[in-house]
């Protein structure tokens, strides 16, 4: 079973994820802070797991090309499983019989 981490640990870790992706576009923090228009101190805390605004944070991954990520935290909600089997027709058993052409 996995371990549930908490609010803190899960700032750090992805705060580890931001810092590795601006590092592999080969970006340095005062950059990335430009690029999406935020102060430097609101790159570093973010980085640090030390937590910004969700506005920051939504430029940041602008920024870096990975506004997709945002999709992951708020999914969009489909139909629930127990509204399927509730409208679940039943399932087929034979082939329906052939209408044959009108005779001439």
């Amino acid at each position: 079973m996995a371990t549930r981490l908490t609010a803190n640990e899960w700032e750090a870790e992805f705060g580890r994820h931001l810092r590795d992706l601006r590092l592999r576009q080969n970006i340095d923090q005062r950059q990335l802070a430009e690029r999406a228009d935020v102060a430097l101190n609101a790159v570093k805390r973010l980085e640090a797991g030390k937590g910004a605004t969700v506005t920051s944070l939504i430029k940041v991954l602008r920024a870096l090309g990975r506004e997709e990520w945002l999709g992951t935290l708020a999914p969009q909600v489909t139909v629930s499983p127990l509204q399927m089997l509730k409208d679940k027709k039943p399932v087929r058993q034979r082939a329906s019989r052939t209408k044959e052409a009108p005779r001439v």
